[in-house]
């Protein structure tokens, strides 16, 4: 077994690491001061950004939820992977060979770096398979739904051959043994022993945001196929199905970009939609698309206001219909405003492209309907309208569903939508919303799922002191911290060391404080460790300190007003001492030993301050 990493080796790897690229795979970060970038958090569920990133220092922490560190913790926490695995991860991502304390370097042996590297030589395997004589039948499919060779390889679409075990003696031959093949899902146990679990089927790489492919799917192409249509990876370490997107990897810059997200149903209808220019194209893997989808998709939209739209599409059928109350259900965990888009003739994206062209595929996001209004048509389809008692039944169904509109100023809108539907007056409309948003406000109040538990609450006995809880007499305190947790490789070092040697009077900020003292700022990474030498229950304070934004219109007033920050506590310092001074001098004679050296003590205290002043 190969040693623990060097930490020369450690440390390098992470100072040649942009933290905020790794992050950004994941979350939409946006601009949020100097030095500074923010997003939604992926470790709980926001509606606006409290997640901040300070690329320079390798740090980020969660206003929210209080969770920080660096580019490993990040990944650890991620990716649950060990803290080895991280570093080789990222070691690997920049070409960079790690050092061991045995003095070899170590394979990588780590399961889910293993599950990684078997998915990988899966997907280059599938994808040669794709040109062979037996795949004739997927190219066939393939091109019967308007895909060249050319759209095969952009998304990696491969052919699983028929063989009893053509996979699994491919990736024997790479050193991938059974147990790494079954942890990975690509190989089964049955009574004749392990056997390959995609078989005579055309396949698609399903990968994660950081376009490493985790899983696969699988589409049956033969009638003495006895599997389901489609057969996905189960689930393992690296695949959980409610949380993966097919095409996230190729959409996400697209969706970070724009705020705007196509949901569709299958694997064709993404390529469809790629290929016709609807680059933000994703659909979910052999599962509903639920809220953990949504989550993933709102980090990576920078979801946290209403100018982003998320456009569901649906087949007009029943599946479909349901399909979108399904997604109804969960419409108000996103920001963005919904819609959905149903094809002339219950087409699919892949057939609509196939029958009419990338045109029409385009031109279908422009027939979409706020999802509002496409529920309330749903709910109304089922009454019959022409009658008294129809339209009563209809409006007590439509209600609850205007009532649920988050947005004050839309909710008006509808209720004159669903008025015109049923050929209602507003006022008995208006009437029936009002009443079915009181008893939603009630099922709420009474439901105690909604109720928060001590647990919830929280029986921590230390209390979090955070930046917004500091009183104003801190401001002076709490900025300078900024400034040198922020910028105190660009300061004066001899400054620096003489305030932060000074007790802050805020018995947090001190805590913070005396992390400080002493610290090389020239050196990568200070900051971060500086922070983590903060003493309980200050260590979180000392995290928004470092990443929170710092009030300056650019790097050079950052630094000037740091500076002058330092200075203002070091003149306060001296000014404390002048004001004891004078007490002292008033107790003692002017002419004895004691009075002439508290005296001089006292111009040099003034010569001091005019000094740091620039007095003179």
């Amino acid at each position: 077994m190969p040693g623990r990493i060097l930490q020369a080796d450690v440390d390098e790897v992470k100072a040649r690491t942009n933290i905020a690229d790794i992050i950004g795979e994941r979350v939409a970060l946006k601009s949020a001061g100097i030095g500074a970038m923010k997003g939604l958090c992926p470790f709980h569920d926001e509606r606006s950004p409290s997640f901040n990133v300070r690329p320079q220092a390798g740090f980020y922490h969660c206003f929210g939820c209080n969770e920080s560190g660096d580019v490993y913790s990040f990944l650890r926490a991620m990716d649950h992977v060990s803290f080895t695995e991280a570093v080789e991860r990222l070691a690997g991502r920049i070409g960079y060979t790690l050092h061991y304390e045995d003095g070899g370097a170590a394979p990588e042996t780590t399961g889910r770096a293993r599950m990684y590297a078997a998915n990988g030589a899966a997907a280059e395997f599938f994808r040669a398979q794709l040109a062979t004589a037996e795949a004739e039948s997927a190219r066939r499919f393939l091109g019967e739904r308007g895909f060249d060779a050319g759209a095969a390889a952009h998304f990696g679409v491969g052919y699983a051959p028929k063989g009893w075990s053509n996979l699994r003696d491919a990736l024997h031959a790479q050193g991938f043994s059974d147990e790494e093949l079954s942890a990975a899902g690509l190989v089964s146990q049955g009574q004749r022993g392990v056997y390959d679990r995609f078989r005579g089927r055309a396949i698609w790489p399903i990968r994660d945001v950081t376009s490493q492919v985790i899983g696969f799917g699988a589409r049956k192409l033969y009638d003495d196929d006895q599997g389901p249509k489609y057969l996905n990876t189960p689930e393992t370490p690296v695949y959980r199905k409610s949380q993966v997107l097919y095409g996230l990897d190729l959409a996400k810059r697209d969706i970070s970009r724009d705020h705007r997200v196509v949901v569709v149903e299958g694997y064709t209808d993404v390529m469809a939609c790629h290929l016709a220019g609807i680059t933000t194209a994703i659909a979910s893997c052999g599962t509903a698309f639920g809220s953990d989808h949504i989550s993933v998709l709102r980090r990576v939209m920078g979801d946290d206001s209403a100018s982003g739209e998320v456009v569901f599409t649906f087949d007009p059928d029943a599946a479909g219909q349901k399909a979108a109350l399904r997604a109804f259900g969960d419409e108000k965990r996103f920001a963005a405003q919904t819609y959905v888009a149903v094809a002339p003739e219950g087409l699919d994206p892949c057939d609509l492209r196939l029958t009419r062209g990338d045109a029409a595929v385009r031109a279908l996001m422009e027939t979409k309907v706020p999802m509002f209004e496409f529920v309330i048509d749903q709910r109304l389809s089922g009454f019959a309208l022409s009658t008294v008692e129809g339209r009563a039944g209809a409006l007590r169904a439509a209600a609850p569903i205007v009532a649920e509109i988050r947005d004050p100023s839309l909710r008006p809108g509808y209720v004159r939508v669903l008025a015109r539907r049923l050929g209602l007056e507003m006022s008995e409309v208006r009437a029936a919303v009002d009443r079915a948003s009181r008893a939603s406000t009630s099922r709420s109040a009474d439901d105690p799922a909604t109720t928060p538990t001590a647990d919830q609450v929280g029986t921590d006995p230390l209390v979090r002191v955070t930046i917004a809880s500091l009183p104003r007499s801190a401001d002076i305190e709490r900025q300078v911290l900024m400034g040198f947790l922020q910028f105190g490789h660009r300061l004066d070092p001899e400054l620096v060391e003489r305030a932060v040697r000074i007790p802050f009077q805020h018995p947090a900020l001190d805590a913070v404080r005396q992390s400080i003292v002493g610290a090389d700022m020239s050196r990568p990474g200070w900051a971060m460790d500086a922070v983590t030498s903060v003493r309980e229950p200050y260590r979180s304070l000392g995290a928004e300190l470092l990443t929170a934004a710092f009030p300056a219109r650019d790097d050079e007033h950052a630094i000037a007003s740091a500076t002058d920050l330092a200075r203002r506590i070091v003149t306060r310092d001296l000014d404390r001492e002048k004001v004891e001074l004078r007490g002292a001098i008033q107790r003692v004679a002017p002419d004895s030993e004691e009075g002439r050296a508290l005296s001089v003590r006292m111009r040099d205290l003034e010569t001091e301050r005019r000094r740091l002043l620039g007095d003179q």
